[in-house]
């Protein structure tokens, strides 16, 4: 592989973040942050950054980044890369559906092949479909309908912003603990779907997390309430495969041994630190009684995950015995158990 097939895989992964349509200029400034963040630890000079601008400007377009991949095996992975980034939110709609066949035939893809890959998707991607598209109104605790991330007047689960703990119950921080473990765990793994998992497992312990302050979150909750974060779905895929990508087989492939082991690191302390912060977030969320709005959950989410970052060598040795015998279906049944 050269930079040249890097460039392009990247470009189609950023291709499928944007396959839907509904993206706006803060997934698109997230996008670009992600290319940037991917060039400093490529020490690509801009050309990661510069080709996912060419996308966002309509000058690289699909057809020319997926010709431009010769090697079968590349053009598997860029199918794979895809079909995650796809299923980031947990659904591939008929857009994204449409975009995926029609990135299989440029990419000359078996449909056989292209089923494989689909179902390996699935079967992590619905490791949260426990958690309801739609809260059920009568639950215990007062419902919240999807698209208000403030309480509504008169919640009797709801406190002050003020009287949150500093310090989570047992059940929480075992919780949160054992979600982060798994996300450091999932980087550690070189298949494509294992960065695929973070997001249902994510979605699963703010829905987890928010039962036990009383409330029954649906899924398109608790998307807004990662979004509002500044934590896009597509984005953070593109982020997760990046990282991988760059750790794995740049730095097997095109001899940049030096650097993989700390490009693992990176990607393995990024995830965890991630998922503890965005536990951690949604604990005070909800025991405060929803009270923070986008910018405060923005702010807070950064200023968690930079404490968090000191806590991923603390649990080291259980990320890498948890990743040991991993697969897609172990995977979703750990997520399911959270």
């Amino acid at each position: 592989m050269n930079d040249d097939s890097l460039r392009n895989l990247l470009a189609i992964a950023v291709h499928a973040a944007f396959a839907d349509g509904s993206q706006g200029e803060r997934e698109r400034a997230r996008v670009r942050e992600v290319a940037e963040a991917l060039d400093r630890d490529a020490d690509g000079g801009g050309a990661i950054a510069a080709a996912t601008g060419e996308v966002l400007l309509g000058r690289l377009p699909l057809e020319q980044a997926a010709e431009a991949l010769t090697d079968d095996a590349q053009r598997r992975l860029a199918y794979e890369m895809a079909v995650c980034v796809c299923d980031a939110d947990g659904l591939v709609n008929e857009a994204e559906r449409v975009f995926l066949d029609r990135l299989a035939g440029l990419l000359g893809l078996e449909a056989a092949a292209a089923r494989e890959i689909d179902a390996q998707a699935e079967t992590v991607v619905h490791a949260a479909d426990d958690v309801p598209a739609v809260a059920d109104a009568g639950a215990s605790g007062g419902a919240v309908a999807a698209g208000s991330l403030t309480n509504p007047a008169g919640n009797p689960a709801a406190g002050s912003a003020g009287g949150v703990s500093d310090a989570p119950s047992e059940e929480e921080a075992s919780m949160i603990k054992r979600a982060a473990i798994l996300a450091g765990a999932l980087e550690l793994l070189p298949q494509s779907w294992a960065s695929l998992a973070i997001i249902p497992l994510q979605i699963r312990l703010v829905y987890r997390i928010g039962s036990l302050h009383g409330y029954s979150l649906d899924q398109g909750h608790i998307k807004e309430f990662l979004v509002a974060a500044g934590i896009g779905m597509g984005s953070q895929t593109l982020e997760q495969f990046g990282r991988k990508l760059i750790g794995g087989l740049l730095g097997g492939v095109l001899g940049r041994t030096a650097g993989r082991a700390g490009r693992t690191a990176t990607g393995m302390a990024f995830s965890f630190a991630s998922t503890w912060a965005i536990g951690e977030l949604a604990r005070r969320h909800y025991a405060g009684g929803r009270q923070m709005d986008a910018a405060t959950l923005r702010q807070t989410f950064d200023t968690l995950v930079g404490s968090a970052q000191g806590l991923q060598q603390q649990y080291l040795p259980e990320i890498r015995s948890t990743a040991g015998g991993l697969d897609a279906a172990r995977v979703a049944e750990m997520v399911r158990r959270l």
